[in-house]
């Protein structure tokens, strides 16, 4: 026997439908902006319930979904799925120029640059271009100073994660 869920309460918006009276409220939220869930540390508003328990992990410093291969920790849930394509090496996304392929859809955006040769990322200190907003934040590390990767060894600092890997090599004896 087959069981068919009718949708019987429609939006008066966008014409979704849903199955409960309930549901339709919550979501004609989006439509007239009304944001009811309130975070009590720093007053940021929500329009579901749902998404303020995320956001308080910010705040509480909890990150409840565990990657089972290597208990990397997460906030999110699509946090924990994106992670784990690194150990299926499950790379779903590919370039249409030279098929190079991506675990995630957004670095097979950020590598269409390279064909296209676009940059449209600009250094407000020196006009220098980049093609992604991250090459741009880590080069910009280089005006202000900062360096977020000590060695725990010897202390010395960098301005990426990857040199700082390649610098640990010179403690444990191992040649890049």
């Amino acid at each position: 026997m087959l069981h068919t869920v009718e949708h019987t309460y429609r939006c008066g918006v966008c014409n979704k439908t849903y199955r409960n009276k309930s549901i339709l409220k919550i979501h004609q939220r989006i439509h007239i902006g009304e944001r009811p869930c309130c975070c009590d540390v720093c007053n940021k508003t929500f329009i579901y319930k749902n998404s303020l328990n995320v956001h308080q992990c910010i705040h509480t410093g909890e990150r409840p979904y565990c990657c089972d291969v290597c208990n990397k920790t997460f906030r999110k849930r699509g946090g924990l799925k994106k992670h784990q394509r690194v150990h299926t090496e499950e790379r779903s996304y590919g370039c249409d120029v030279c098929n190079k392929t991506f675990s995630v859809k957004s670095q097979q955006g950020v590598h269409q640059y390279i064909h296209n040769r676009e940059r449209p990322y600009r250094c407000d200190v020196c006009s220098r271009t980049f093609s992604s907003t991250s090459n741009l934040k880590i080069h910009n590390r280089a005006h202000t100073g900062e360096r977020p990767y000590p060695c725990e060894v010897c202390y010395k600092t960098y301005i990426q994660l990857g040199s700082l890997k390649v610098h640990q090599l010179v403690h444990t004896g191992e040649h890049p």
